[in-house]
């Protein structure tokens, strides 16, 4: 049974293996110079032009309600977001950058990051 074993699946599984583990490097190396998480950093860029509703968020991250309210929690604790009731509907809540939110991703814009070299040609570098 081993002998039929397809060797490209193989090899496409090992590949992202290798991506895996880049992702992983970047996301350490990521939090150790800025003290965010991965997730964190890509709630703020998605909050650099406009405000979204939690809802918004996780469909923008990708990420599920009940670990995007985690997120979200997490980085309002740290200063970076606030809440903005809505207009329309005072029921409804959004969030934005506050001041030190828009300089902390100004500091990773202006960064020179260390991506792995697996993940240079996945971000055009």
């Amino acid at each position: 049974m081993a002998d039929n074993i397809n060797n490209s699946q193989v090899k496409t599984l090992c590949q992202i293996r290798d991506v895996y583990r880049a992702i992983y490097d970047f996301e350490l190396n990521f939090q150790q110079l800025y003290d965010l998480g991965l997730n964190e950093g890509m709630l703020l860029c998605s909050l650099n032009t406009q405000k979204y509703s939690s809802n918004e968020l996780a469909s923008v991250l990708g990420l599920s309600n009940s670990n995007t309210s985690k997120v979200i929690k997490s980085v309002e604790k740290k200063g970076l977001i606030r809440r903005i009731v809505g207009k329309e509907d005072k029921r409804q809540m959004y969030f934005a950058l506050t001041d030190l939110g828009k300089k902390k991703l100004e500091s990773i814009k202006c960064a020179e990051f260390d991506i792995p070299e697996m993940l240079k040609p996945v971000v055009n570098l």
